[in-house]
């Protein structure tokens, strides 16, 4: 999209061609956007947890289950004690069973039976109301946990430094944020809470057993626990494997959604889209594979344990019944016992479902747990201060730089910038140049050599206080879905109307907002996708602006743009450079011929260093580039 005539841009585009159409900006029905603040001014107010936000490297306990729920174990004590409860009450009914059978049918006591059942209609009324109060009870403490982990997941993403975003898919990153605490949060909310109350009540029927008929008891566990817990150790090694693959295909599968989802323009210009369903169907197979896997241990398990039910439902109907025979044992006990034997082997089936889920949700833990591990490679250290104002002297001594600890980027670079001082830095792709300007900022820190910002080592200083006074415009400014003043005051969440105006103004934007209808509130599309590549660029200029830094970094911020619009954007550029201290990281010589000094660099060193002119004279590499750009100039012009 382009420019309206005032600023000295032409064509049309999707704000001019809404706004003949009749439509608001990015064509949002006016009664839409009414609609949408209407429900947002009945959002309730959510009270943020504590976030302790810094970059410090500290040795923190490693994510696991019990420092997860440690901060809230006498909340999760009391859910335990409802669990009892709730066990307990479950299995009162065969015991008043067997009483009822034994006193009042057996006896001819009619008295006793209808005490039996009034007492076992008590238990079930006491069960539900302790089941209603319990679901609420761990759903609430469930969610605030689950609250809690996500903001502690992404305040951990945000203090990661800019590599850890190199080396890693968004689609895995977005994993770890939503299906790995999604499995988490299930196995809180509906696994450990019933694994605690299916485990209690075995437990419960265990005591019971042993004291209706020890004997008959003794058999029969002996019989069928030692093969459950073999059948249960057999399941749970095959399938923490599975689990474990799932929640790795599941990252892929999640990646290339992600990946086609931003690059899907580029996937239809070069007609694709067959080859990346392909891809991504093959992707898909794995993750169901790996799911199989998990469903086949447990196709063999389930069965298995049922089996095992059967047959000890079997072994108690014969040895009690002839226990029953020969008067050892009564009526009413031997219902008592084969229903409670039902009900021993109904939580084991349902602790071999909870199983899945609690494999999942530890898998799901090791995936955070190596994420929450990680530390940010630009660390602020503790005894950093905040760093006064600054005048912006920058200074680079000795400073050598890898990424990967094998290829040299920069090698033993010294520069001094005085404070105000405009310098560019111009040379071939991968010579260094951007690699320069990031280390000004703290991006990265060097492998060896110093920066020094008015004397002081920037590795000293707190980085919240060091980049709140330098400002970056990089090659592709990142607009956020919103209005424009939300994206001009992203560095100033205070901002008020007449900065964005005034940052506006200084970059020549003002007459393109007030031609549209919502005006600095006006809604842009995310990623800025309904602006020009000249309007994102003078809205990140904006930006930079607003937030009144002492040295300015402009890192490739004109190479994408046509010459109207790169015209634009320097002289936008000239407002913001005065008096503050500048880096400008450029391919274009039109872009660096008015900077107080220019730098080339090439192979990770400056080869040459002075004004355009003195460059020019000296006949070396800045000579030679200023020559072939002139070329394509007039190439370009004829």
């Amino acid at each position: 999209m382009g420019f309206g005539p005032p600023i000295g841009f032409g064509g049309a585009n999707s704000v001019t061609s809404s706004r003949d159409a009749g439509l608001p900006h990015a064509g949002v029905p006016g009664h839409l956007q009414d609609e949408v603040k209407r429900v947002l001014k009945q959002e309730p107010v959510h009270e943020l947890p504590p976030v302790d936000f810094n970059h410090f490297i500290s040795p923190e306990v490693p994510f696991t289950l019990r420092s997860f729920l440690g901060d809230h174990k006498w909340k999760l004590l009391f859910a335990m004690l409802l669990v009892i409860g709730e066990s307990i009450l479950l299995q009162a009914g065969p015991l008043l069973t067997k009483f009822g059978i034994d006193e009042g049918v057996v006896a001819g006591n009619k008295g006793v039976l209808v005490t039996v059942s009034l007492t076992y209609l008590g238990s079930i009324l006491l069960h539900s109301l302790s089941a209603w109060y319990r679901i609420r009870y761990t759903g609430s403490l469930g969610e605030r946990l689950m609250k809690n982990l996500r903001i502690k997941v992404f305040s951990h993403l945000q203090r990661q430094s800019l590599d850890f975003y190199t080396n890693e898919k968004a689609g895995v990153l977005m994993t770890r944020m939503t299906s790995d605490i999604e499995a988490l949060s299930q196995l809180f909310q509906e696994g450990l809470v019933n694994f605690a109350v299916q485990g209690l009540t075995v437990i419960v029927i265990t005591i019971v057993l042993l004291f209706l008929n020890f004997k008959l008891a003794l058999i029969t566990l002996l019989a069928v626990v030692p093969i459950t817990i073999i059948l249960s150790e057999w399941f749970r090694r095959k399938s923490s494997k599975a689990y474990e693959a799932v929640r790795d295909k599941i990252s892929e599968v999640l990646s290339d959604l992600q990946e086609s989802l931003a690059g899907i323009r580029i996937i239809t210009a070069h007609n694709r889209r067959k080859h990346n369903v392909t891809k991504h169907t093959n992707i898909v197979g794995e993750h169901k594979d790996a799911n199989l896997e998990a469903v086949q241990a447990a196709s063999v398990y389930t069965p298995g344990t049922e089996a095992i039910a059967i047959l000890g439902r079997a072994l108690v109907l014969i040895v009690g019944g002839r226990m029953v025979l020969n008067g050892e044992l009564e009526i009413g006990e031997l219902t008592a016992f084969l229903l409670y034997l039902g009900a021993f082997f109904t939580p084991i089936q349902t602790l071999t479902q909870l199983y899945n889920g609690y494999q999942q949700g530890q898998a799901a833990v090791s995936k955070l747990r190596d994420l929450l591990g990680t530390t940010p490679s630009v660390p602020e250290y503790r005894s950093a201060q905040p760093i006064p104002e600054i005048q912006g002297e920058i200074v680079f001594e000795n400073v050598n730089f890898s990424y990967n600890d094998h290829t040299p980027v920069l090698k033993n670079i010294n520069l001094s910038i005085m404070a105000g001082e405009t310098i560019a830095i111009v040379g071939p792709t991968g010579g260094g140049k951007s690699t320069i300007a990031k280390l000004a900022t703290r991006f990265y820190d060097p492998s060896s050599g110093r920066i020094l910002i008015d004397g002081i080592d920037i590795r000293e200083v707190q980085l919240s206080s060091l980049r709140s006074q330098i400002g970056v415009v990089p090659q592709e400014p990142f607009l956020f879905a919103g209005s424009i003043r939300d994206n001009v005051g992203f560095s100033k969440p205070k901002v008020s109307d007449s900065e964005v105006v005034e940052a506006l103004e200084a970059s020549g934007l003002m007459t393109m907002v007030n031609s549209l209808p919502g005006g600095i509130n006006t809604v842009i599309h995310e990623r800025g996708a309904s602006l020009s590549a000249g309007e994102r660029q003078l809205i990140a200029i904006a930006r930079a602006f607003l937030s009144k830094p002492r040295v300015l970094v402009l890192d490739e911020a004109t190479s994408n743009l046509d010459l109207q619009s790169e015209s634009q954007v320097e002289q936008a550029l000239d407002a913001i450079l005065d008096g503050r201290s500048a880096i400008i990281v450029a391919h274009r010589l039109a872009t660096v011929m008015r900077a107080d000094r220019i730098l080339v660099v090439d192979n990770g060193t400056i080869i040459e260093s002075g004004t355009h002119q003195e460059l020019l004279a000296r006949g070396g590499a800045y000579s030679a580039m200023h020559n072939q750009w002139q070329e394509t100039v007039r190439s370009n012009g004829s």
